[in-house]
């Protein structure tokens, strides 16, 4: 009975490492170039399964064989940088200091499907603008028709007299509101039908921003892939998870290679302004734990990282739950109480928004 116990314990054991390894893979998957290996560069997104999988398995072997609970934990602090950005935990918080300006990104799904704007029935995207105190504006998918004009948009926000509108197709663009003077504005080249990203120099206090606000390209995920997603966790049985998870990864993959130039070509634009006074912004449509955010985020510091809490979840919808919202910082500036904003809804998207100041 004693060897049937110890070949049990070896076998968890060695179930153990594999569940390690692998987080270790996701973890360090940003490592990846998608243009190469497009699935590998995908499995940063199980990071969260494999976490909590050791998790528990380090309580077990506490309980257990405490021994053996070094092989979790030794696992945890070979990921401790990647589990940060994933997880990051900031109590103790400094308050931001009065110069600190506001920044908001927001992805408005077409200001929840270009409802108008009255004063009897405000549009809830724009009245959350309205009332933001934001100082600052950047917004992807802004869509507007005969219902809902960017004349209305412009009135409603006249709070802001700095504004820069730029078309990325026939039902969207990127757009930027601000209390500021915008110097010049252009769009960072790369190759994508509806997806882009556009350079802002701003003046702000005195100092020359450059502000990059982004849509780079999205999962394309049809209604039927969502569907076939949404069956898959309801009721689960082995044909769905195959078929499903065979489906949604080879999306995702072809999408991130996509991806990967177009986070390239924003990179490049970065470097051009000397490390200093840079804001890069908007839907990656990535995890933290991606090339496109390891790429982007070169030199930078990801405001939610360094001023929130918790993982953050900005994409909330048809089941999906991601932070693929993001704000990253130049070194010399400080973030404070970074937010994914959760009391807006309407978009599958929530504005993520924080407090910005000049390091001393």
């Amino acid at each position: 009975m004693r060897y049937i116990g110890r070949l049990l314990g070896w076998m968890l054991l060695g179930i153990n490492l594999c569940l390690v390894m692998s987080q270790v893979a996701c973890a360090y998957s940003p490592y990846v170039r998608p243009v190469a290996h497009p699935v590998l560069s995908c499995i940063g997104l199980a990071l969260p399964a494999f976490l909590l999988a050791n998790l528990l398995f380090l309580f077990f072997w506490l309980i257990v064989c405490p021994r053996y609970a070094l092989l979790p934990l030794l696992g945890f602090l070979v990921c401790f940088g990647p589990i940060r950005t994933y997880l990051p935990l900031n109590p103790f918080a400094d308050d931001p200091p009065e110069d600190a300006i506001k920044f908001l990104s927001y992805n408005t799904m077409g200001f929840h499907g270009r409802q108008p704007h009255t004063p009897d029935k405000p549009n809830p995207a724009i009245a959350y603008l309205q009332e933001s105190g934001a100082d600052i504006i950047c917004l992807q998918e802004f869509s507007t028709d005969k219902r809902l004009t960017k004349r209305d948009i412009d009135r409603a926000l006249k709070q802001y007299p700095h504004r820069h509108y730029h078309k990325l197709s026939d039902s969207h663009g990127l757009a930027c509101y601000s209390r500021f003077p915008i110097l010049s504005a252009r769009a960072v080249n790369y190759r994508s039908a509806s997806n882009g990203s556009v350079a802002y120099r701003m003046l702000v206090e005195g100092d020359t921003l450059l502000i990059v606000n982004n849509h780079l390209e999205s999962n394309k995920l049809t209604e039927a892939d969502k569907a076939v997603y949404r069956d898959m966790i309801e009721t689960p049985d082995k044909e769905k998870v195959s078929h499903g998870l065979r489906q949604l990864v080879k999306k995702l993959a072809e999408a991130s290679a996509l991806r990967a130039p177009q986070a390239d070509s924003v990179a490049r634009t970065i470097q051009t302004h000397a490390g200093k006074g840079i804001i890069v912004c908007g839907d990656f449509n990535d995890s933290p734990i991606s090339y496109t955010h390891r790429v982007l985020g070169k030199g930078l510091s990801d405001a939610f990282v360094e001023s929130g809490n918790g993982p953050g979840i900005s994409y909330h919808h048809n089941r999906f739950y991601f932070r693929i919202d993001h704000i990253l910082l130049s070194r010399d500036r400080q973030a404070y109480r970074c937010t994914v904003d959760r009391t807006i809804q309407g978009s599958d998207h929530y504005p993520i928004w924080c407090y910005i100041a000049k390091k001393r």
